[in-house]
């Protein structure tokens, strides 16, 4: 479902997606692509967002262009930071992932949430 979303994206794009009680999605946002080597994490955004759908959950998922879909120890900081962010008000990150060509690395698998 995500994938198509960063096929020609031309750089680094965000992708946030607001789940309900259920996990069913009710919302998905998509953030500017970056041209730089990462993306931003605008937070206030995405829990401004996530309020305002009264979201209870949360999976983000962003680009690697280079091909690498290894996280970053930005990748995992900013993570970790909207995680207890989203938290404190109730709203579980349940997953980031990261697409780098036909390849995918979720945060849950590999113990980093």
């Amino acid at each position: 479902m995500l994938r198509p979303l960063f096929v020609d994206a031309g750089g680094e794009k965000l992708v946030v997606l607001h789940l309900d009680v259920e996990r069913r999605m009710i919302g998905l946002d998509e953030g500017p692509v970056d041209n730089e080597d990462s993306v931003l994490f605008p937070m206030r955004a995405i829990i401004g967002a996530a309020l305002a759908l009264d979201a209870r959950g949360l999976v983000i998922a962003h680009n690697h262009p280079s091909g690498d879909p290894r996280p970053s120890r930005a990748d995992i900081r900013a993570t970790r930071r909207l995680a207890e962010t989203a938290g404190a008000l109730d709203i579980r990150l349940h997953d980031h992932l990261i697409f780098a060509g036909a390849d995918c690395r979720s945060f849950r698998e590999l113990g980093l949430l």
